[in-house]
């Protein structure tokens, strides 16, 4: 099964960093997408987030979703909706940190895991410590 991965921010930016990110992390030849900013600069735009699904499906039999900010996943579930009915299921969002999540999704979907298990994949990033105990605090 491939499953493709698409990053959305409100930056074109940062969607393009943590893709390279992840696709350098991942040392994986995996479809992974990104799309953010506006004509304006910074935000989201639903058809934009269309056209990179509806272009992650033709690569990829699922797609997983990782989203920075708020309006990031309202625009994707309007994105979503906006897809011809039956490519609707094959959409999975991810409720994870986007640039760790991300890694560990590009991770699963290089090895071949379906959409389900990239995003759970993806969502253990959730528990991810950047500190340990007994670590310098400020």
């Amino acid at each position: 099964m491939r499953t493709a991965v698409v990053v959305v921010s409100h930056s074109h930016a940062l969607a393009e960093g943590v893709k390279e990110l992840a696709l350098q992390m991942a040392r994986a030849n995996t479809s992974v997408w990104a799309v953010g900013g506006t004509e304006d600069g910074i935000g989201t735009s639903a058809l934009a987030i269309r056209d990179a699904l509806a272009s992650a499906l033709q690569a990829a039999d699922e797609a997983v979703v990782l989203m920075d900010l708020g309006s990031a996943h309202l625009n994707t579930v309007m994105a979503i909706e906006m897809l011809d009915e039956e490519l609707r299921p094959r959409v999975w969002m991810a409720d994870a940190p986007i640039v760790e999540g991300a890694i560990l999704a590009v991770v699963s979907a290089a090895s071949g895991d379906s959409g389900e298990e990239v995003r759970e994949r993806a969502q253990e990033a959730r528990e991810m410590r950047k500190l340990i105990s007994g670590g310098v605090t400020t």
